[in-house]
């Protein structure tokens, strides 16, 4: 039993939820989200609340059942108030700025790395070194955090490189001379 998928997904007063055909769609003050529904799960739009369960006995179901409710938390948290990232780069001439729908990083190569921001993501760069990315749907606010975090992870000796705000980076000592 899914200690988390018995818990209902409550519904503000300002989000609506509705399901049709095999699509949940959320729709709230920020936008409006879809998912498409597993016929192992039911979803029940009740008293203002989405109630999650297991369709049948199955293994899958049972093991999928926390997780969609989970997917769907996140659909009512992403239409309410949207996730964020931020990313902080460190290092010696590793600097950030946001251009219109692009994102451009200085992180030490011979070239400058362009990021193209996805549509539904805002991406701020407040300073030279912090990067807010902002959007409703916090698949894709990870994805793109994660892929600007590939392009110079932070490293274990000087601690350069690009992570995640309250991110801790084991440090290693260096070599003795």
């Amino acid at each position: 039993m899914s200690r988390i998928g018995k818990v209902p997904v409550a519904l503000p007063s300002n989000v609506t939820a509705s399901a049709e055909g095999q699509i949940l769609s959320v729709k709230g003050p920020k936008g409006t989200l879809t998912m498409p529904m597993l016929d192992d799960i039911s979803y029940g739009i009740e008293d203002g609340r989405i109630v999650v369960r297991p369709a049948n006995e199955t293994k899958r179901a049972r093991s999928f059942w926390g997780m969609h409710r989970t997917l769907v938390q996140n659909l009512v948290t992403g239409v309410t108030d949207g996730f964020t990232k931020v990313l902080e780069i460190t290092g010696v001439g590793y600097r950030a700025a946001a251009q219109g729908r692009n994102l451009r990083l200085q992180l030490g190569y011979s070239h400058d790395v362009n990021i193209a921001v996805p549509e539904g993501l805002e991406v701020k760069t407040p300073d030279q070194t912090t990067v807010e990315i902002s959007g409703i749907d916090r698949q894709k606010v990870g994805q793109l955090a994660a892929e600007i975090r590939r392009w110079r992870k932070p490293e274990p000796y000087k601690g350069k490189g690009i992570k995640y705000r309250g991110e801790y980076i084991f440090r290693k000592e260096g070599k003795k001379k």
